[in-house]
């Protein structure tokens, strides 16, 4: 058996991101179900009604993205993804031996943007996933296997077939909304299937919106790094022979870059592409500029001209655009402006004389479905057999029949996943779409919850339970049995939980819209928690057929974290104690029922607001580490703020300001099981091309550190535990482990088989290491001389 300990892990670093991921109308029916199961449960106890949480009061675009962002790097510096997978790649040539196992939950799809069908074969579907590279799907997309290299970034953000070329455009042109976007290495390329790849270039394109058939080759629209202006950017063309992409139409300034292509389908010099200018920074973003619009030419690049009637009017108030030809009717194309300057849709634009004129037709339903991040979607698709019959990807599958005059949608949900077979609505927030014309009505969607399809032209669909690429932001195993009962809590797909891992059996843990934080009660597997944004965490309790309790400390001053810390404290033996942070430090020594606000504010400047909301996003809790002695409690800021605070007393604080440490977002922190004044702690502030230093250690409760970042590619650590005998963590290219009696602090790949993949936590007990990945689902691997027989039946306590 292995002895751990577990502190807060936060994540990543050219993380692209803004503001919230999952559907305003799922957060709200979420969010009111739990206030009133939570205001019921008050009436039915005889207590006063629970308080609404007053963080539902959020506005829908607020602080995710700036909790991502701000993790990243120095404003205006680049990000050197390259080499830290570089790096990672070469650490893996001496890993420790092991292998990694997916343990699911595989009856959930992560994010999908694009889908492509195979050359020879219309029931082959290939994926293009957020950050788990690309996957191969036979039967109609039922069943899975990988199609990319571990080596590789896992950011793929478009991929298109010509004859038997594959595409791939690595990065994600979909600049967040509460999930995490990673950028790109570039395009590759596989004639095989998959089965290799191979780059043709664009490797500072940092991502690429677009990638469609061209003649004998392909257009590639280059969008750009979101938050480093300049690079590759514009649109591109490449064809066999060729020994890079050829730039074709470049952007009007260095924050505009190609997101989105339509070629006319009996004219390859008829070419429209839609241009968007748009740039993010710590404090701000930027999705609209004078350089969006749509460009055209029509004899084959040698001019191009601006569509001056797709627009809302003021240049500097367009955004991401989508273009679209009808396949069976080359006069009729479509075009969008996704979203304005203010996060609203900007208007849907039909041509029927091939593009010389254009008339505006809007509607609420569209408005709607671009819900306000209308960026987050920007594609159109026509049936090939139905100029008339349009589908606009947003957060609802949006269609209309007689060429935009209206609009409906078709039924989506948060969790829409089933066995296949099963007819099932959609998952929300729309990516891609494939009319296949070879299998009559035969459709690819995908979305937020994976891959789908339709046998009857979209009227319904079907989806598979094996689905490998899920994007986690938290895993606690249970310390109870040998290691069986999981809980984690995924983008977009909610919380899940398990107590038979290798037969696949995951279910909804909670109501949560993200899933973010998600543990176990220590010493009892019977009793979890599952939170949601800002700290919305809620305990339940196996089997007892409700929500269980509800607990949002504080008040309406209180500031609280897109994704905020909850910790027991491995000192109660009672396991009653546990811990959470907004601005301040808050206990509860009754297993959450009622809690505590144990500290001052540890943040450097109360005052400190958002000027355009009223709310203050940084200045907040991000990690919690209670010692094991019960001494002391390590807590971490998005400051860098550090802290020891005295476990009796919370009162008796002290501010961490030893020599040496990065003025940097502090990711985690994680004690000794033997001694609280040694502790180790993580930080994200990955600096362009520098040696950063991402980890340090104390022996002496805070008063010198030593950087032990080592060996480690210059890349963000999201979190470090013990384990046995070896520290570990999870950073943005994997998992790494280092021997602690190492005198020197040479990390290891930990295992042979991860792919380069975004791990965002990690956790270790029964002689395993369980990771958090975000893209391809809830690994494991046993660390050497751990001893596992197996797995057996847990016998749960259904007590509190």
């Amino acid at each position: 058996m292995t002895s751990i300990t577990h502190s807060s892990r936060i994540t990543s670093s050219w993380i692209q991101q803004a503001s919230r991921r999952f559907s305003v109308r799922i957060f709200v029916v979420l969010q009111v179900a739990i206030v009133v199961a939570a205001t019921l449960a008050g009436f039915a106890s005889g207590s006063s009604p629970a308080m609404v949480d007053p963080r539902l009061a959020l506005p829908p675009l607020q602080a995710p993205g700036e909790w991502f962002d701000s993790q990243r790097s120095i404003d205006g510096q680049a990000i050197d993804y390259a080499g830290a997978l570089d790096q990672a790649a070469e650490l893996r040539t001496d890993a420790i031996d092991g292998e990694w196992t997916n343990l699911g939950p595989s009856n959930i799809g992560g994010r999908v943007n694009d889908v492509v069908t195979d050359a020879d074969d219309p029931t082959i579907v290939y994926a293009a996933t957020a950050s788990g590279g690309v996957w191969r799907g036979t039967e109609r997309g039922l069943v899975w296997e990988r199609a990319w290299p571990d080596d590789l970034t896992q950011a793929i953000g478009s991929m298109a077939r010509n004859g038997n070329m594959l595409l791939a455009g690595s990065g994600e042109a979909n600049p967040g909304g509460g999930s995490i976007v990673y950028g790109g290495t570039g395009a590759y390329l596989s004639t095989d299937d998959g089965t290799s790849w191979v780059s043709i270039g664009l490797a500072d394109s940092g991502a690429i919106g677009r990638v469609v058939e061209h003649a004998d080759g392909f257009l590639i629209a280059a969008t750009g790094n979101l938050f480093v202006p300049g690079g590759e950017r514009g649109l591109y063309r490449w064809a066999p022979g060729m020994d890079e992409p050829e730039l074709w139409l470049a952007g009007p300034n260095d924050t505009t870059g190609a997101v989105d292509i339509a070629v006319d389908p009996t004219d390859p010099d008829h070419v429209l592409v839609a241009m968007w200018d748009h740039h993010r920074t710590p404090d701000a973003r930027y999705y609209s500029g004078e350089g969006s619009g749509v460009y055209r030419t029509r004899d084959g690049g040698e001019t191009w001209t601006l569509v001056a009637d797709i627009t809302t009017g003021d240049p500097a108030e367009n955004g991401r655009m989508a273009v679209a030809f009808a396949p069976s009717d080359a006069d009729r194309i479509y075009a969008e402006v996704a979203n304005t300057a203010n996060g609203r849709h900007g208007g849907f634009f039909v041509s029927d004389d091939g593009g010389e004129t254009w008339a505006l037709r809007t509607n609420s339903t569209l408005t709607a479905t671009n819900s306000s991040y209308g960026w987050w979607f920007g594609r159109i698709y026509v049936d090939p057999a139905d100029a008339d019959r349009v589908f606009v990807m947003g957060l609802n599958l949006t269609y209309s029949e007689n060429g935009g005059t209206s609009f409906s949608n078709v039924n989506t949900g948060l969790l829409g996943l089933a066995p296949g077979g099963d007819r099932i609505d959609p998952h929300s927030d729309q990516h891609s779409m494939v009319f296949e014309t070879r299998e009559k009505g035969l459709v690819y969607l995908g979305n937020d919850g994976g891959v789908y399809h339709s046998t009857d032209n979209g009227e319904s669909w079907l989806s598979s339970p094996d689905q490998g690429w899920t994007q986690h932001y938290s895993v606690d195993v249970s310390d109870v049995g040998v290691g069986n009962a999981i809980v984690t809590g995924l983008q977009d797909n909610g919380c899940q939980i398990t107590y038979s891992p290798l037969e696949g059996d995951w279910l909804p843990n909670g109501v949560c819209g993200d899933g973010l934080e998600s543990v176990f009660q220590p010493g009892n597997p019977a009793v979890s928690w599952s939170c949601s944004q800002y700290g919305g965490c809620q305990r339940n309790v196996a089997g007892a057929g409700d929500l269980g309790i509800l607990s949002f400390p504080g008040t309406n001053q209180d500031r609280w974290g897109w994704l905020a810390d909850i910790e027991y404290s491995p000192a109660d033996v009672t396991n009653n104690t546990l811990y959470t942070g907004s601005q301040f430090l808050w206990k509860s020594t009754n297993n959450g029922v009622s809690w505590t606000r144990f500290t001052g504010d540890l943040s450097s400047d109360p005052a400190q607001l958002d000027p355009n909301t009223g709310y203050q996003l940084r200045g907040v809790v991000t990690a919690i580490a209670p010692g094991h002695e019960g001494r002391l409690v390590w807590v971490g800021t998005d400051e860098g703020r550090l802290w020891t605070i005295d476990a009796s007393n919370g009162q008796d604080a002290t501010l961490v300001e030893a020599d040496g440490l990065p003025d940097a977002w502090i990711t985690s922190v994680t004690t000794d099981p033997t001694d609280d004044d040694t502790a180790w702690v993580t930080y994200s502030g990955f600096r362009g091309g520098s040696d950063a230093a991402h980890v340090f250690v104390t022996t002496d409760g805070g008063v010198t550190f030593t950087d032990i970042s080592g060996s480690l590619p210059n890349a963000p650590v999201n979190d470090i535990i013990v384990a046995g005998d070896f520290l570990v963590v999870g950073t943005d290219v994997g998992v790494f482990a280092l021997d602690r009696s190492a005198t020197d602090p040479d990390w290891q790949t930990l295992g042979t088989n991860l792919p380069l993949v975004p791990v965002i936590q990690v956790d270790g007990d029964h002689g395993y290491v369980t990771a958090a990945t975000f893209g391809h689902g809830i690994q494991r691997i046993e660390l050497p001389g751990g001893s596992i027989t197996g797995p057996a039946p847990l016998a749960l306590s259904l007590g509190q």
